[in-house]
């Protein structure tokens, strides 16, 4: 999932710009890009794969002069991308993942157009996106004709000579919000970004819903849908502590979903902790509802490292999960650990680089809470997870029936004689004294929305998912 942020302002906006997508770097590890219209468009893009934001554009934005600017943190594609239309030069920045990219992009070379070619030897999606805007007979038709199109998510920032458009995808997967400050405005996939800024919150759009900012103020260019379907992964683990999204706190859901897991568990324990940082705000729930005292058997070595989750090769995450989380043996040795995580994924960076070090340190037990239910499903919608086969869950069900299955409907539900087995084996794979998941049912309580205002598909697959974009 990316992260993208942009500013219009009185004056120059470059530094807002530059702290404000900086704000954004837990959400992507591959490029980071600004834009500022000024006298002319100012573009920067790095890779970030092994640096900071901060280290990158340090320097590049104080070169940047102008009143309006798009920036992104990308998981994927860089960007933005600077387009000459029809509607004159635009940039354009986007967070999500379109789905039928392959054959839209077929589809467009067979119109006649052309795009440029990627290392990868792949499609930039964002330049696929501005390729489909442009089919429209204004940017908002353009818009609105995209999203007619593709399959999966797309919500968009276009910089254009007049101002800022800003598009939330169709089912709301990935969020947008706008702030003010004076006569500044600033919109972002992340509410964090706003608060170091002295931005206040005035807007949170709806699904579907496209706006314009300019100097003049915010105007509303196509309504919002009734129909949302957010993902509820922000909350658990891919969200900031302190955003929130449809005006839900982040840390509060998790705080959330650690009180139900204390409140169906029985085990006993000395203490509680959490899997630095995305397991932290679940432990810290956990132990308010149980009683027990939180405490930090690991710690996170933030300046060095980043996510370990997010980048894209299995090399990268367990050099990142080897080196970032260091352990403290006088707290480890001799007790029995409750330890929260936010989810489990592939299960190889919790085994292999967390529950070893509290082994290697002396831990008497150690009690896995995952904050949400067994992954069964990669994302259609971002770069979360890209494969069935990577997910620890589907690994137990091909180990207990013997091949690969597509109807996991009896692992879904806790209650059936296939789930305590599947989850038996994750246990045994993890090398922990118990495993116990959180409840699908108590993850949505936690959050707070309906159901039906969630998209859920990494856990229950098509069963809640609402169709297209």
């Amino acid at each position: 999932m990316s992260g993208i942020f942009g500013v219009v302002s009185r004056s120059n906006c470059a530094s807002t710009l530059f702290y404000g997508t900086d704000y954004h770097s837990h959400m992507g590890t591959e490029h980071g890009g600004m834009t500022v219209l000024g006298q002319r468009f100012y573009r920067s893009i790095h890779d970030i794969s092994q640096s900071q934001f901060k280290s990158k554009f340090a320097d590049d934005y104080k070169q940047m002069k102008g009143n309006m600017g798009i920036g992104v943190i990308s998981d994927r594609d860089p960007q933005p991308l600077i387009v000459g239309s029809k509607f004159g030069t635009f940039a354009i920045v986007t967070a999500g993942l379109i789905e039928n990219m392959e054959p839209l992009s077929a589809e467009l070379l067979q119109e006649g157009q052309t795009f440029g070619e990627m290392s990868s030897g792949g499609v930039n999606s964002v330049e696929l996106v501005a390729k489909l805007i442009n089919t429209g007979k204004d940017i908002v038709d353009g818009i609105e004709k995209m999203y007619d199109r593709i399959r999966g998510s797309a919500s968009l920032l276009l910089l254009s000579e007049e101002g800022i458009y800003a598009a939330r995808d169709r089912l709301g997967r990935s969020p947008l919000v706008v702030a003010e400050k004076g006569e500044d405005f600033a919109i972002a996939t992340e509410t964090c970004s706003f608060l170091n800024l002295d931005f206040k919150i005035i807007k949170y759009l709806e699904p579907g819903e496209i706006i314009f900012l300019d100097p003049d103020g915010l105007k509303q260019k196509m309504a919002g849908k009734s129909t949302s379907q957010i993902c509820a992964f922000l909350w658990i683990y891919a969200g900031y502590p302190a955003s929130s999204y449809e005006g839900i706190s982040v840390e509060v859901v998790r705080e959330n979903c650690g009180r139900f897991l204390a409140k169906n568990d029985n085990v006993q324990a000395d203490l509680v902790a959490g899997v630095p940082d995305s397991g932290v705000g679940h432990a810290i729930g956990y132990a308010m509802e149980s009683g027990l005292p939180y405490r930090r058997p690991l710690t996170k070595y933030t300046p060095g490292y980043g996510r370990s989750y997010t980048p894209p090769s299995q090399e990268i995450r367990d050099l990142v999960a080897t080196m970032k989380l260091i352990p403290i043996k006088e707290i480890i040795c001799g007790n029995r650990i409750i330890l929260c995580e936010d989810s489990i994924v592939r299960g190889t960076q919790l085994k292999n680089y967390t529950v070893k070090k509290l082994w290697e340190n002396g831990a008497k037990e150690v009690h896995i809470r995952p904050a949400c239910p067994p992954l069964m499903f990669p994302c259609k919608f971002a770069l979360s997870t890209r494969s069935t086969s990577e997910l620890a869950a589907r690994r137990a069900i091909r180990s207990i029936e013997g091949k690969d299955n597509e109807d996991v409907a009896e692992y879904l539900d806790p209650h059936s004689g296939k789930y305590p087995k599947m989850v038996e084996w994750i246990r045994r794979e993890l090398g922990a004294t118990t495993l116990r998941y959180q409840t699908i049912e108590d993850m949505i309580r936690a959050i707070g929305l309906p159901r039906e205002k969630l998209c859920l598909h990494c856990w229950v697959g098509e069963k809640d998912n609402l169709g297209p974009t």
